[in-house]
């Protein structure tokens, strides 16, 4: 009896509580009720002890009260017509697309979850242009594509024909891209995203990239936001999360994460076992985001609103997401005895409905009034950027077909029955006997549909996605920037990376295109010895400098600034090429030339962030990425795992990216003017890899002759000829990076104590010479009858005497790869194989590229023919003090 008592004491003082919490909440708002329960939060510790158990979460409900919502601004009706004719375009063309060819793949379920989540976007939210000249930047979910193509149908901007040909782009007339490509489809894509987790990582440096450019003067600070659409299983790649600190960090309100929680990956469930939206709230929240959840909607507001005791709530969050999804393909008699028969309670508060009209009860992400109100509460939201996590179920609409089911990522395919079934639920006026072929339907221009969606993104500034160029073509940078460059260092040891930070110096004082540049380090700026920099632009911080450097007393102090011109990352590979992947298409985004030089460990680039630089050639990013300490030798002591063989046979992947491997300071001049002129006068498509090392060694003067600056570019040159022209025996010797000043010596010993008269040439680009060969036998192979075109390498060699021999700091195959096109053949020394914590000296002899082994290899090939006996080369290796026993580096 006692019990009792007491359980009802405690029903009747919840109560109280309750009924004085909703006359507080009536009188003095959400505002002053959430300080009195912080007040009383703190009275209860302090004068008790209580402690209020964690919580990462709020309860499984909508974050937006109903009594929240704004009034739509729209019409409901006329944008539901507009969503469905969207939806059976994007349905028609995936199913089309594999009734012409098998197998051709395409994405209908994605789209069908985020419909809702896109159109009320589209109608109400995404700028194209805002008042004041900005607009808004949005990365599409890579799977949702067909939605954003058969809208731009409906616009008037995609024919049907491209429609048809969806996924097959090689067809006359042109087709339509699989996923968002910029480089396919220039004119619309802005961004690629469907490699998962780029699209969220880039958007939020893509957010940061217009504050620094605010920050620095170079754009008008606006009301302009970043949206990325994204997908709950997407978040798991480390890229989605990685940097959501940085967002917070750095305030960036300019930053909308939507992500369509429809619950499923491509296989199954995301979390089938837990709840994704609890667990993705509970990290951003974390993380310091304003976090929306768009959980129920509007067809749960009454039930919610009479849930006075917690109860449905509770059930709500009682409920595990693989079993949710069990609900979402069963009747509603089954929802009503798995979810609310746990409780009589439950069972009554759904009495008054119908099996059919709980079967019916629709999700927070397919209510356009819930995610509007979300929407708005995003834009208008100030000091953090905000994460929707919108409840959805995937392949919404298409029923038995695949409706929330663990296929429905796959599925390509609708049978008859199950178009019919989609064309009567969506009211698409088709008629029974068309709906075979699948075909696609637009009303005429002057449908109310049509004039009302044009409507709306006239509105809005125009339509989206849409990419232009906006940036004009800058005026040549001037001579006198380089010419320093040209005359050598007259004896003076100077690394390569040197060499390029002083000429970045120069470039950042230029009048013109001094304020564009944008230097991008990850933590490594003394590493490059780039640590003058500081004092000279100072350290990009949205705060400026709150705090007294603890070098301040020095000359090269610590400088963060407001305006600062350097993005010092932090440790960070990703993170730095999204800043440079942003700097580098701002020329498209914002009509800034901005040019970004981001230097790094070579090792850390290809190998650590390739698929970001395959991104950056999708997006037609323009820029210069600087590999430092490059080479598998150069590194000193440094050891495996930081020591770079092979980012050049990497780079050879990439098309439009011109790789350079430069051993002088005049090459590193020549090959970042001509890219400057090719990508921001000429604007080319095209992006640089240079190498640089930090082995200080004498830059030469660089030689004369308009074949000089020819060859850097193309990738060969001859640096410097044998003395000896009357010698028998010849050779030539290809060198590159610092590994040329091995060949350098090699030359020397050749000459002084075998009497093989060799020439060096530098070799600034094997990928340039790679593909110059490739386009000529391409070409000779198309055109029999003409005469045969001659790769730039042959050229070059055609009256060159003796062996052929290429030593690189990379990988053999490197040289290897223009072997066809020399005269004879090619000998390759190179780094295959691990690095070692080691010197440079015994790193080169290790890897087996230093100047003997280059000696070795020059005398085996004059060897090989006939040219010297056996017994001079046996000699030789014994007088160089090679051990011919020793360890495979390959493979050891």
């Amino acid at each position: 009896m006692a019990e009792t008592q007491t359980n009802g004491l405690e029903v009747l003082e919840t109560r109280e509580w309750l009924d004085s919490l909703d006359y507080v909440l009536a009188e003095g708002g959400p505002e002053r009720a959430g300080r009195l329960l912080q007040q009383l939060s703190l009275h209860a510790k302090r004068a008790a002890g209580v402690n209020l158990p964690f919580t990462a979460t709020t309860p499984y409900q909508n974050t937006i009260p109903v009594t929240q919502q704004p009034p739509f601004p729209g019409s409901q009706e006329m944008e539901r017509r507009i969503k469905s004719l969207v939806r059976w375009n994007a349905l028609a063309m995936v199913v089309r697309a594999n009734k012409l060819q098998e197998g051709i793949g395409g994405h209908i379920s994605t789209f069908a979850s985020a419909a809702t989540l896109y159109e009320v976007a589209f109608n109400h939210f995404l700028r194209a242009q805002t008042e004041t000249g900005d607009r808004d930047l949005v990365y599409f979910q890579g799977h949702a594509a067909p939605g954003m193509y058969a809208r731009a149908y409906l616009e008037g901007r995609i024919p049907r024909q491209k429609l048809e040909n969806f996924r097959r782009e090689l067809k006359p007339g042109g087709g339509l891209s699989s996923y968002p490509h910029p480089w396919l489809m220039p004119d619309f894509w802005e961004f690629p995203t469907v490699s998962m987790g780029l699209g969220p990582i880039q958007a939020i440096y893509q957010a940061r990239f217009i504050r620094y450019l605010e920050n620095r003067g170079l754009k008008l600070s606006t009301d302009g936001k970043v949206w990325a659409f994204l997908g709950d299983g997407e978040m798991d790649e480390p890229e989605s999360l990685g940097s959501i600190t940085l967002a917070s960090r750095e305030r960036l309100d300019n930053l909308i994460f939507v992500v369509n929680c429809n619950l499923q990956r491509l296989d199954g469930p995301v979390r089938g076992n837990g709840k994704i939206i609890q667990e993705l709230e509970a990290i951003f929240r974390g993380a310091g985001w304003n976090v929306i959840k768009v959980i129920w909607g509007g067809d749960w507001d009454t039930l919610i609103r009479s849930d006075r005791d917690g109860l449905l709530v509770r059930r709500m969050g009682e409920i595990s997401d693989g079993q949710y999804q069990k609900y979402f393909v069963e009747s509603g008699a089954y929802f009503r005895q798995n979810f609310f028969g746990t409780d009589p309670r439950l069972l009554k508060m759904v009495e008054h409905l119908s099996d059919e009209q709980l079967a019916r009860m629709r999700l927070g992400g397919h209510d356009p009034i819930k995610v509007h109100a979300a929407y708005k509460a995003a834009v208008e939201n100030r000091g953090s950027p905000t994460i929707i996590l919108a409840k959805t179920i995937k392949g919404y609409g298409l029923g038995e077909a695949g409706e929330g089911k663990n296929i429905t990522h796959q599925q390509k395919k609708l049978n008859d029955d199950e178009l019919q079934m989609f064309r009567s639920r969506f009211g698409i006026p088709i008629p029974d006997d068309e709906l075979h072929n699948a075909p696609f339907y637009r009303p005429a221009d002057d449908s109310a549909e049509i004039t009302y969606m044009k409507e709306r993104r006239k509105q809005l500034g125009g339509y989206i996605p849409e990419r232009k160029v906006r940036a004009k073509p800058i005026s040549p940078v001037s001579e006198s920037h380089f010419e320093e460059f040209y005359k050598g260092t007259e004896g003076r040891d100077v690394a390569t990376t040197m060499v390029f930070v002083r000429l970045l110096g120069k470039l950042l004082r230029d009048p013109e295109i001094g304020k564009f540049i944008v230097p991008i380090i990850p933590d490594e700026a003394r590493t490059f010895g780039m640590e003058a920099l500081f004092r000279q632009v100072g350290i990009y911080s949205s705060v400026g400098q709150l705090y007294e450097p603890v070098d301040m007393d020095t000359l090269l102090y610590y400088k963060e600034a407001k305006n600062g011109q350097i993005l010092e990352e932090g440790i960070t590979e990703a993170g730095s090429m999204c800043s440079f992947i942003a700097a580098g298409t701002a020329y498209a985004n914002h009509g800034i030339n901005t040019i970004p030089f981001f230097i790094y460990y070579s090792m850390f680039g290809f190998q650590r962030i390739g698929d970001l630089i395959w991104a950056a050639a999708d997006m037609r990013t323009r820029g210069f990425l600087i590999g430092g300490t490059a080479g598998r030798t150069t590194l000193a002591g440094e050891g495996l795992q930081h020591q770079d063989g092979h980012s050049h046979v990497l780079a050879l992947s990439v098309p439009n990216l011109l790789a350079y491997d430069p051993a002088f300071a005049y090459e590193i001049a020549v090959i970042i003017q001509d890219g400057i002129k090719r990508m921001y006068v000429d604007q080319e498509s095209i992006f640089y890899y240079l190498t640089v090392t930090n082995e200080p060694l004498p830059m030469p003067e660089m030689p004369h002759g308009p074949e000089v600056r020819n060859g850097i570019l193309k990738g060969l040159y001859r640096f410097k000829a044998s003395e000896k022209k009357d010698a028998k025996l010849r050779a030539q010797l290809f060198g590159s990076g610092t590994i040329m000043f091995e060949v350098l010596k090699a030359q020397q010993i050749l000459e002084e104590k075998y009497a093989v008269a060799a020439d060096v040439w530098s070799v600034t680009s094997y990928k340039r010479l790679y593909q110059d060969g490739n386009d000529c036998e391409r070409w000779n192979m198309l055109h029999p009858g003409d005469t045969p075109r001659v790769p730039f390498v042959t050229q070059c060699l055609k009256e060159a005497p003796g062996v052929f021999v290429a030593a690189s700091d990379y990988m053999k195959v490197l040289p290897e790869s223009i072997s066809q096109w020399v005269p004879r053949p090619l000998v390759a020394l190179g780094t295959d194989g691990f690095g070692r914590s080691e010197g440079r000296a015994s790193l080169r002899d290790f890897f087996e590229v230093d100047a003997k082994h280059i000696v070795l290899a020059t005398l085996n090939a004059l060897a090989r023919d006939k040219q010297i006996a056996p017994e001079i080369l046996q000699k030789a290796i014994k007088d160089l003090g090679i051990n011919p026993e020793k360890p495979n580096p390959a493979t050891t």
